[in-house]
């Protein structure tokens, strides 16, 4: 891959182009978000995200920002310890859809603003904790998008990521290879209309980093601590890591 290249799916292409092509392939998917996770997840990334912000311990005490959660799904979780939340999001399309489902929840106090994690528009040291689910893969630069993650937390605060990741377990990854390739983009064309995003979500998926790579990233930022928790042999994994 040449060097100012990035990947979208299993293509290499330009960074630009790809903030861009990811932009619309979350404007396509917003209004079938909880479907879109279901596909991928066969319906587990319910209990894998409340297990994640058990993980967080949130207290109402904090400031938390939720990256990349547009729609609002570890907000809301979040928001039940009484923290002070803000979820940023690069997508205008899934923040008015987390913004709608809020509304409609009763759920008030959320700041939600359109951010890029890669330009971050808070100050240093502004949160207590930093959390992001399913979004790190999608960013353009990730080393950079850690990098800002350290930067806007205070001295001891947690960053967690829960993201995809390669299972380990044999059979069950050849099994969910197939699911996932095969089955996932047809799922989305049926209900969604919408095969090409669901392929590249699952595609995106491979070409993210291992577990004991993205580790050392997370460390290569500036983070102490770390920690990797695998679920389902590494299908998906908690990241983990302080600001010191």
């Amino acid at each position: 891959m040449n060097e100012e290249n990035v990947s979208f799916g299993y293509e290499d292409i330009a960074p630009e182009e790809k903030t861009s092509r990811v932009g619309g392939v979350f404007s396509n998917v917003a209004s079938s978000y909880d479907l879109m996770n279901d596909a991928m997840s066969g319906g587990m990334h319910r209990l894998w995200k409340d297990r994640f912000v058990r993980r967080v311990k949130p207290r109402a005490s904090e400031a938390i920002l939720d990256m990349a959660g547009g729609t609002g799904d570890i907000a809301f979780r979040l928001a039940k310890s009484g923290a002070a939340i803000t979820v940023a999001d690069i997508n205008a399309e899934m923040l008015q859809v987390g913004m709608e489902r809020a509304e409609k929840r009763k759920i008030a106090g959320l700041v939600w603003a359109q951010e890029n994690a890669e330009e971050l528009g808070f100050a240093d040291n502004s949160f207590d904790a930093y959390t992001i689910a399913f979004g790190i893969r999608n960013v353009t630069h990730i080393q950079k998008a850690l990098e800002e993650a350290h930067r806007v937390l205070k001295r001891g605060g947690r960053f967690f990521c829960l993201e995809f990741s390669t299972t380990l377990w044999p059979g069950f990854a050849e099994a969910y290879d197939l699911y996932s390739h095969k089955l996932v983009p047809k799922i989305g064309q049926a209900l969604a209309k919408d095969e090409d995003s669901y392929r590249y979500l699952i595609e995106s998926i491979r070409r993210f980093p291992d577990m004991p790579t993205f580790k050392a990233m997370i460390e290569d930022a500036g983070f102490v601590q770390c920690k990797v928790e695998p679920m389902l042999g590494g299908l998906v994994a908690i990241h983990s890591g302080y600001r010191i």
